[in-house]
C-alpha cells in the first residue's frame, strides 16, 4: 500500500554524488583569483555544516581575516562546476532512477527541494539526461524561490504549496544534517541518504539512514 502521496528529493546530492566535483570546483575557482586557499577533503566535510556556497566562503574569509567578495566567488565557482558537467557524464546515485520510475507508474508526485542556483540544476540535469528528466518532477526548487535558505523551511513550505500536499503526505531525502532540519522545520518526515562526505554523522532527527533508495520509502 502507498504512504505518501510525494516524494521529494531535498537537494542535488541525492540525486548524483557531486561533492568532490564541487571541491574541486572551488580549488579552482580560488585559483584563478589568486587566493591561496585549498579546501581539502577534510576541511570541505566541516563546511558542509553550513548550507550554500556563498556562506561557505564568507565563513572560511572569516577564519582567514580576510575580505573577499564571496558572491562573485561563488558564482565563478558554479561557472567551473556547470562547465565540468556539461563535458562529462554522471551516473545517478543507487536506486534513484527505479524509484523515479515506480513513482510515475504509481502516481506518486515528484519534487527536487533544492535551494542551489537554476544554473546548477540546469547542468545537473543536462549531464544526466540519458537517465533522468527534470519533465519528470512536479516541483524543481531553485535559489530564489526561498527567502531564507536552508536549514530554514521556506523552501520546503514553498513547495507544498506548490503541490498542494500537506507535510504528513510527503516523505523527504535529504544528504545533510542541515538539509534534514530545514524538512523537519517544515513538518516534513526525513530521510537521509548521505552522500561521501557526510556518512560518518549521526543525522539527528532522520525517520532512517538509507544507502539505497527502494521503494519500500513510500510503501507501508
Amino acid at each position: 500500500m502507498i504512504k505518501y502521496k510525494a516524494l521529494l528529493f531535498g537537494s542535488i546530492g541525492t540525486l548524483v554524488e557531486t561533492s568532490d566535483i564541487q571541491r574541486k570546483s572551488f580549488n579552482e575557482a580560488f585559483k584563478r583569483k589568486n587566493l591561496n586557499w585549498i579546501w581539502t577533503k577534510k576541511i570541505y566535510e566541516k563546511l558542509l555544516k553550513k548550507s550554500g556556497g556563498k556562506d561557505r566562503i564568507s565563513n572560511y574569509a572569516l577564519q582567514k581575516k580576510i575580505s573577499v567578495d564571496e558572491v562573485k566567488l561563488r558564482e565563478l565557482k558554479t561557472k567551473i562546476f556547470n562547465n565540468y558537467l556539461k563535458k562529462n557524464k554522471l551516473k545517478p546515485r543507487p536506486g534513484v532512477e527505479e524509484i523515479i520510475r515506480y513513482c510515475k507508474k504509481k502516481k506518486i508526485k515528484l519534487g527536487l527541494v533544492s535551494s542551489t542556483t537554476q544554473n546548477n540544476i540546469n547542468s545537473i540535469f543536462f549531464c544526466l539526461r540519458k537517465s533522468l528528466n527534470i519533465k519528470d518532477f512536479d516541483f524543481v526548487g531553485n535559489l530564489k524561490l526561498a527567502k531564507n535558505p536552508k536549514p530554514f523551511p521556506d523552501i520546503y513550505k514553498f513547495a507544498l504549496k506548490k503541490l498542494k500536499l500537506k507535510a504528513n503526505e510527503c516523505i523527504a531525502i535529504e544528504d545533510s544534517q542541515e538539509s534534514l532540519n530545514s524538512a523537519k522545520k517544515a513538518n516534513i518526515k526525513c530521510l537521509v541518504f548521505p552522500g561521501k562526505f557526510h556518512a560518518s554523522k549521526e543525522f539527528r532527527g532522520a525517520e532512517k539512514i538509507i544507502r539505497k533508495i527502494s521503494r519500500d520509502i513510500i510503501e507501508k
